[in-house]
């Protein structure tokens, strides 16, 4: 019996040996930055980083774009209410940096023109009162939860000084709350796991304009300020991707079918969820929710090409266009990963199963 004891403890002693050699990898830690809309995009985004058992999402920041930040805190609290999920959520920078382009940006239209694409965000309606009154007016009922009282900039800056090393950014809206927060705290750049984009459009043309992808062209000053830090590793997920991927009524179908009733009703009732009740031959893609997947799981990373990035922040028809050089990119430019292909039928597969 001691033998079997004295054997017991030897196989014990191993086992602990090997965990300690081979650490059980930690959940990823995330802040999701973002222009937050309703279902598709940023709301799945959010809501497959949240339920994703390889990641923990330390809190949600919203920054203007495809919304106003009342609108994105609101849609953003709702949606992780119905989901079940308590995680922070903080408001953040409602413009973005050069002064006036909300109150020009008709005259900067007919300057510059349009893409194929004519969103144009929180630029086309008027700032609402309040997320409170978005919620009450969009739901029906009271907030069930509220924002964090910080800042979205701060926010940033203390939860990276709380995780040093171990926190990605995933920066799927304009890029102004993460330059308000190096410009005020450059010790966290350092600090910074990754930044993970979906931004910019480097070897196609825009989508807003004919140069610019919608993201960095809502705030071209932030995007390049961003850019041209030097975080450890930067990763690009931009319409070179995105417009890879048709979203179809089909793949619409088969996503509905896993969400709860409260969810469902609520994906109907976005613009997505519109058109294909009109038009079964709707076509949209996706962005954000790319960005959020590569999270999940790098290795659906089928092809991509490393380059020094940079953004065109002059005020002229190329304001926001993204830039790529294979070899040597100005001075300040970083070298970045920028997602050429991903595996589609694993991405699909990924999506409907959550």
């Amino acid at each position: 019996m001691r033998r079997w004891n004295r054997l017991w403890d030897v196989v014990l002693g191993v086992i602990v040996s090997l965990l300690c050699a081979f650490p059980v990898s930690a959940r990823e830690k995330v802040i999701l930055d973002s222009d937050m809309v309703e279902g598709f995009d940023d709301g799945v985004a959010m809501l497959a980083l949240a339920q994703s058992p390889g990641i923990e999402l330390i809190g949600v920041t919203i920054v203007a774009g495809n919304t106003w930040v009342s609108d994105g805190v609101a849609y953003a609290l709702r949606q992780l209410e119905i989901a079940g999920q308590n995680i922070p959520v903080a408001a953040g920078v409602d413009r973005p940096f050069r002064p006036q382009r909300y109150e020009l940006f008709g005259l900067e239209r007919q300057l510059f023109g349009m893409g194929h694409d004519a969103w144009v965000g929180a630029f086309g309606y008027p700032k609402p009162e309040s997320w409170q009154k978005v919620y009450r007016e969009r739901y029906g009922k009271e907030p069930q939860s509220r924002p964090d009282p910080r800042h979205a900039v701060d926010f940033i800056i203390e939860e990276v000084r709380k995780h040093p090393g171990e926190l990605t950014i995933a920066e799927i809206g304009p890029c102004s709350n993460l330059a308000l927060a190096v410009l005020k705290a450059p010790d966290i750049v350092p600090l910074i796991k990754r930044v993970i984009f979906m931004g910019g459009s480097f070897f196609k043309p825009g989508n807003v304009t004919p140069t610019a992808e919608f993201n960095w062209w809502f705030d071209p000053e932030a995007a390049r300020i961003v850019v041209r830090t030097p975080f450890r590793e930067q990763i690009m997920v931009g319409l070179d991707v995105c417009e890879k991927m048709p979203f179809s009524f089909d793949r619409y179908q088969a996503f509905l079918a896993g969400q709860r009733p409260e969810m469902k009703k609520l994906l109907e009732s976005t613009y997505a969820g519109q058109q294909f009740a009109k038009d079964k031959a709707f076509i949209q893609y996706v962005w954000d929710v790319l960005a959020a997947a590569i999270l999940i799981d790098p290795s659906l990373i089928a092809e991509e090409r490393t380059c020094a990035v940079d953004v065109n922040a002059e005020f002229g028809p190329s304001y926001g266009q993204a830039l790529a050089y294979p070899d040597n990119g100005p001075q300040g430019s970083q070298k970045a990963r920028i997602v050429m292909t991903i595996d589609q039928e694993r991405f699909w597969n990924m999506l409907t199963a959550r």
